[in-house]
């Protein structure tokens, strides 16, 4: 059965950093990187090994390979499959893309702090946009392009800069009642003033690139294959 067109149609609490044993571009990269679902939802991935066998058959070699281009090469041509097996599954209706709401349906995912913004991303997304979606944690893809997924978590509204109060709503989804208001404006405002940067500063891709270019992001997930 050859791939549905529509599907590849375009379309823990965190801890306060001790300042005085960090540098300042290794505490402002600690705020700034904890924030994306650094291991990916699992559920997102995984597939019930009863249901293996016929599944290459779902795609055509020229449908893996059009997909491998779309990310880059960040999967394998083995790995492309098992996605594609698990995005039908996700898939409940068969439309070729997946919903929000089908998105939900996992539970690691809809307990996640950080599921509504990450849904602005993943809503409506046929299989193409979901392995570009997931290539971010690829282990072969660039810190780069780690970095961009990164600021996209952040830039809410999609203008391109991410001011003080945007990372400062997702420290509120990441800590919780962990941290007061007070505490989580006082660590903020420190890290990012032993960084060169004000409240008042709007951060840009390259500057995200400055204060995370030089970190250690372990984004990786592990795609299940036969």
């Amino acid at each position: 059965m050859q791939i549905c067109h529509s599907q590849l149609r375009s379309r823990p609490p965190l801890p306060c950093p001790k300042l005085s044993q960090r540098s300042s571009h290794t505490a402002a990269a600690i705020v700034l990187s904890r924030a994306p679902p650094l291991h990916f939802p699992g559920q997102l991935l995984l597939r019930d090994p009863a249901e293996m066998g016929s599944t290459s058959s779902m795609l055509t070699q020229y449908d893996i390979e059009e997909v491998q281009d779309h990310c880059s090469h960040a999967f394998s041509q083995q790995e492309i499959v098992s996605l594609y097996h698990r995005f039908c599954q996700l898939d409940r209706n068969g439309g070729g893309f997946v919903s929000a709401e089908e998105f939900m349906t996992v539970p690691e995912f809809a307990v996640n702090p950080l599921s509504q913004r990450l849904l602005r991303m993943l809503d409506g997304l046929n299989f193409k946009e979901y392995v570009a979606f997931l290539s971010a944690f690829s282990p072969h893809t660039s810190l780069q392009q780690k970095i961009e997924f990164i600021f996209r978590v952040y830039d809410t509204d999609c203008n391109g800069k991410v001011a003080f109060d945007d990372i400062l709503n997702i420290l509120r989804d990441l800590t919780g009642s962990f941290m007061t208001e007070q505490q989580r404006q006082k660590v903020l405002t420190h890290v990012l003033e032993e960084a060169g940067y004000t409240k008042d500063s709007n951060f840009t891709l390259p500057d995200f690139m400055k204060v995370l270019g030089n970190s250690d992001l372990k984004m990786e997930v592990e795609v299940p294959i036969d």
